[in-house]
């Protein structure tokens, strides 16, 4: 038998060169599946007579608050509404999850296609759609009618690519976090596997790229130390912005919940009801894994991969996919897949084939996601995290019978701790393998803790509840990839610094303007411009810049001028460290306080002032002036230019410790630094007898330029001053704009 078998052999063999052959469409959609029929008059009717149980009330923030008689009616009005504000950002959304993005984008996005369709096969959503429990099945419906009927009432408005919606679809995006699992296959060598050419990996794959971290704060304060006795949560995603819709959805089953929905998703993602709130971050958590698969050539010529003592076949599966082209027109590509059953092939290492093994349980996702919007206590919350079918999320939780907790997330596979699971384990030894998953009550978790709070910062779990934490040393160490970052301590800080919170002073240490990064990384370049020699030039030219860090108390502000420069000293001894951290298996963090020299301290601080000077003129520049919101238009990726209106945003990047994210970085064009994520939807709840929420979204509601909401909320998100939430019906007195019915 022969071992290591040819890559670019098999694929040829598989479909006689096939992979990556483009031939013209035949004008059906992507993998040959018929088109949806057009709607017919007795949908029409039918979706018209949904629409009258359902209203949408807009409040003064444009903000929807949507109710139906049923669960299904809101969902209904949920969708609709939501295409009302930004249908863009929802097709996209689909056309992203159902792997057909390169039909509007072209062919630059056709690996990213693959990559999700070797994982979401939309026959098997449509095969999965039937077994689906019955009230499931009513709510897909209903997120297909409302989308579907919002189209035929707005014949003005032209999807690129799904003219209709059908009910499976909402299996392909069931969980709601940005950067999914899946995100974790690098497209370059999902292109040179299954292109059959050699394609390096990008910076930004390696992790050597700056870039704003994806991922959340949540905080949650127990009633013991709140100072009127009622539990406290902190809502504060960081995403892209723009990437979720603010609303209210209620019904007359129970159905009460407010806050951020992922654009084309019928359930709230991260919020809250008037019983309990949910606030989720992204998890350093290891729950995907890679197997090094040795495939060799069976004895009977048949295509095999080792595990253990035997052979076992490679599965194969053709996948087709369309895509756009240059004049507009539709063509063509199909890709011969494998797959053992650790998962997907996904690329090639030293001649072994690397299967990429994830969560993949679409309708069990989906019940979770809307569920939890209807639990009532922790003891419901937990009932409906039983279906195991979060992965990615940690969880802050807060109900209004004073319960809080840091949960992780719940899909977790049981590994063989001898194995390192951070890089691929041997795929032909059966210790390997993932073996069932964890308990609920065998991951790590903070329930109730003595100390009165909890939280997380997209860090370890070893510090979420104080001395109440988890011990790292009673779970594998599997439990965290991520490490410490510049947040946790400063969340600890802020959390620790009193014992009677209300929600103003934790909306206060949200936006706490303390940078722990630079606390830590300012001394050893104070002290390395110290150690300069009395003639070497450096020592009087980097004085005036020495002397401002030095007296700086660390705290961000509009008006800080040593804000700036240790934003771009930061950047610039970022850049060239970044490999040797990778190398080093250490956080950037740790690297640069631990191993930068002298040298590369006093060298990126001269690059700093340099550039601030070019710039702007001088070393001395306000960080306002430099760091900026700006929204000209509803494109999904924005183009920034300087002679345009601008706001300034006083809070830094979360590389360097602030709780209040703001990604900004320079344009094509531009030398300011516009954001384009970070803090996007921010709330803090009071779970008392009667609910009590503040909130604030980036821009506003409405992703239409000549709306009112499209930026009404800007000044606010800047400042951190989150507006009230009209939760119940007696809130929205004085404060509606206007009331319909969809399609009215």
């Amino acid at each position: 038998m022969n071992q290591g078998l040819s890559r670019r052999r098999v694929l040829g063999e598989a479909v006689g060169l096939a992979a990556g052959a483009a031939a013209v469409a035949t004008g059906l959609p992507s993998g040959g599946v018929s088109a949806a029929p057009p709607r017919t008059g007795s949908e029409l009717a039918r979706w018209r007579r949904q629409a009258t149980q359902v209203t949408i009330t807009r409040d003064d923030w444009g903000i929807p608050h949507v109710r139906g008689k049923t669960d299904a009616d809101a969902v209904f009005g949920m969708m609709y509404a939501q295409a009302e504000d930004d249908f863009n950002r929802i097709e996209r959304n689909y056309l992203v999850s159902l792997g057909r993005l390169a039909e509007a984008e072209g062919e630059t996005a056709i690996w990213q296609d693959l990559r999700q369709r070797l994982f979401v096969d939309p026959e098997v959503l449509r095969r999965d759609y039937p077994k689906t429990p019955s009230w499931l099945r009513k709510l897909m419906r209903a997120w297909a009618d409302g989308l579907n009927y919002y189209l035929a009432t707005h014949p003005e408005v032209r999807p690129r690519v799904l003219q209709r919606f059908e009910p499976w679809m909402a299996l392909s995006f069931s969980e709601g976090s940005i950067g999914g699992d899946i995100e974790r296959v690098p497209l370059t060598q999902l292109e040179a596997f299954y292109g059959g050419r050699a394609v390096p990996m990008t910076d930004e794959e390696l992790g050597l790229l700056f870039r704003e971290p994806r991922g959340s704060n949540g905080m949650a304060i127990a009633p013991s130390h709140t100072r009127d006795g009622h539990a406290l949560l902190l809502i504060n995603p960081h995403t892209s912005f723009f990437f979720r819709s603010e609303q209210h959805v209620t019904s007359d089953e129970g159905l009460d919940a407010y806050g951020a929905a992922t654009w084309g998703q019928f359930f709230i993602y991260q919020g809250f009801n008037a019983n309990t709130g949910w606030m989720h971050t992204s998890s350093g958590v290891d729950n995907v894994d890679e197997f090094a698969e040795t495939i060799v050539t069976g004895p009977d010529g048949s295509r095999c991969y080792r595990y253990g003592n035997a052979l076992r076949r490679v599965e194969t599966k053709t996948i087709t996919l369309s895509y756009r082209t240059a004049d507009g027109g539709r063509a063509q590509r199909t890709f011969p897949t494998f797959a053992t059953h650790h998962g997907p092939i996904v690329r090639e290492v030293d001649g072994k084939w690397i299967a990429f093994a994830l969560m993949n349980r679409p309708v069990e996702a989906l019940q979770q996601s809307f569920l939890r919007t209807k639990t009532r206590d922790y003891r419901d919350f937990i009932r409906v995290a039983d279906l195991k079918a979060n992965s990615s999320n940690n969880t802050l939780f807060a109900d209004s019978k004073g319960e809080i907790a840091f949960l992780m997330p719940q899909f977790m596979p049981v590994r063989n701790d001898r194995f390192d699971y951070r890089r691929p384990v041997d795929g032909s030894d059966p210790a390997t393998d993932w073996r069932g998953l964890h308990t609920l009550g065998s991951l790590p978790q903070a329930v109730n803790p003595r100390n009165g709070w909890a939280f997380n910062t997209n860090n370890w779990p070893w510090t979420a509840a104080g001395a109440d934490s988890p011990d790292a040393a009673d779970y594998p160490r599997y439990f965290d990839q991520a490490g410490e970052n510049p947040r946790g301590p400063q969340a600890i800080r802020v959390l620790t610094a009193r014992s009677r919170f209300t929600p103003q002073t934790l909306i206060q240490a949200a936006f706490d303007r303390y940078l722990t990064a630079f606390a830590r990384l300012v001394p050893g370049l104070v002290a390395a411009w110290e150690k300069l020699p009395e003639g070497d030039q450096r020592k009087a030219r980097l004085a005036g810049p020495v002397d401002l860090l030095r007296g700086w108390d660390w705290q961000w502000s509009a008006g800080s001028t040593a804000t700036s420069l240790a934003v771009f000293w930061g950047e610039a001894l970022w850049a060239p460290l970044a490999q040797a951290a990778r190398d080093a298996g250490m956080s950037m963090w740790d690297y640069l306080a631990e191993r930068a020299t002298d040298a590369q301290r006093i060298e990126a601080l001269d690059a700093a002032a340099e550039r601030l000077t070019q710039d702007f003129g001088s070393w001395q520049v306000p960080w306002g002036e430099i760091n900026r919101f700006q929204r000209n238009d509803g494109a999904i990726v924005q183009t920034f230019d300087d002679a345009k209106p601008s706001i300034p945003v006083p809070f830094t990047s979360a590389q360097w410790g602030s709780l209040a994210s703001f990604g900004a970085r320079r344009w094509p064009g531009t030398k300011r630094y516009y954001g384009t994520s970070g803090n996007s939807f921010v709330a803090v709840v009071e779970f008392g007898p009667r609910l009590r929420a503040w909130a604030v979204t980036a821009g506003g509601a409405s992703g239409h330029p000549d709306s009112p909401h499209f930026d009404d909320q800007a000044e606010r998100y800047a400042s951190g001053d989150l507006r009230p939430v009209y939760f119940y019906p007696e809130d929205l007195d004085g404060h509606v704009e206007r009331s319909y019915r969809p399609g009215t």
